[in-house]
């Protein structure tokens, strides 16, 4: 059954194969690009209050059910998922649907991961750069090592490198999945029961448990050697940094505008009253602060 993003007028599903995996992608609008990248354990209706608001002002916008989400294809094994074959995935599609000159990324979550590294080594088509409570590799290790209450949040990642039992874990069903975005914060009041169905059917897809999970257990294989070597130098094009101050697994310090500049010296940075679904909790905020740097930029 299609999700029902295929019932909103003058939206459009397509398929494209990119790096050479096949990815689903829902699209709107006419003009720059946008392209839309959603995080765990999340597809492309994450974005359904961005969707409409960005295509109104004017941007085409492209976004994609990442590599082992939903209706995408699903590379088996861990290192099919390493972040340099992520963020090819997402320079792929800048260039496929802006051109050479790419258009403005958008990240959220595992999607804003994807997006600080394709901004670091793509960054001649990121033209702006838009994350939403997702951290700065670098300010993450720091905070990693320097913030017990990162370190306490961050339990579930060591979990996830277990075999089969975190699989199992992942809800099920439109209740558990209510239930477990709910007991993260998620406001009542933009993720109904309705909006529940449709994770739960994108959770539920072929092979989409372990593909997604893949993420996390690639990210712990690699030695902090090698993430050290892959972390974004300074980024010249103008950020926003969008952060949900209830968000129950990434440390506020992630959001420290001072100490993010030392690699982002273009940053805005805007804290919002709302949890680790920021996109999905505050709407209307987030889609007015979107708006307005796509056409001004970081102050």
């Amino acid at each position: 059954m299609q999700p029902s993003l295929a019932e909103h007028s003058g939206w459009r599903h397509g398929q494209t194969i990119v790096n050479g995996v096949r990815l689903h992608y829902v699209e709107a609008g006419h003009g720059p690009l946008a392209l839309l990248l959603h995080g765990f354990p999340e597809y492309s209706y994450s974005w359904r209050f961005q969707i409409p608001a960005l295509a109104a002002a004017g941007y085409r916008v492209i976004a994609p059910d990442m590599r082992g989400y939903n209706l995408s294809e699903k590379p088996a094994g861990v290192p099919a998922y390493h972040i340099r074959h992520l963020a090819a995935d997402a320079a792929e599609l800048l260039r496929a649907f802006g051109g050479e000159g790419g258009g403005y990324l958008v990240g959220h979550d595992w999607g804003g991961v994807v997006a600080w590294q394709t901004a670091r080594r793509h960054s001649e088509l990121v033209q702006k750069l838009v994350i939403l409570n997702a951290p700065h590799p670098n300010r993450f290790l720091e905070v990693l090592r320097d913030v017990p209450a990162q370190r306490r949040k961050s339990w579930y990642v060591a979990l996830f490198q277990l075999p089969w039992l975190p699989e199992l874990l992942l809800p099920r069903t439109a209740k558990q999945v209510e239930h477990s975005f709910r007991a993260s914060g998620a406001d009542p009041q933009h993720f109904t029961l309705d909006d529940a169905r449709q994770y739960a059917e994108a959770i539920n897809q072929p092979g989409a448990r372990t593909a997604t999970l893949n993420y996390y257990r690639n990210m712990a294989r690699r030695t902090l050697a090698n993430r050290m070597r892959e972390l974004p130098h300074e980024l010249a094009m103008p950020t926003l940094l969008l952060w949900g101050k209830r968000d129950g697994a990434l440390d506020i310090a992630n959001a420290d505008a001072d100490e993010l500049r030392r690699w982002v010296p273009n940053l805005q940075v805007e804290l919002l009253e709302a949890s680790h679904w920021v996109q999905m909790d505050a709407p209307e905020r987030v889609n007015e602060l979107m708006l307005a740097f796509f056409k001004n930029g970081a102050r």
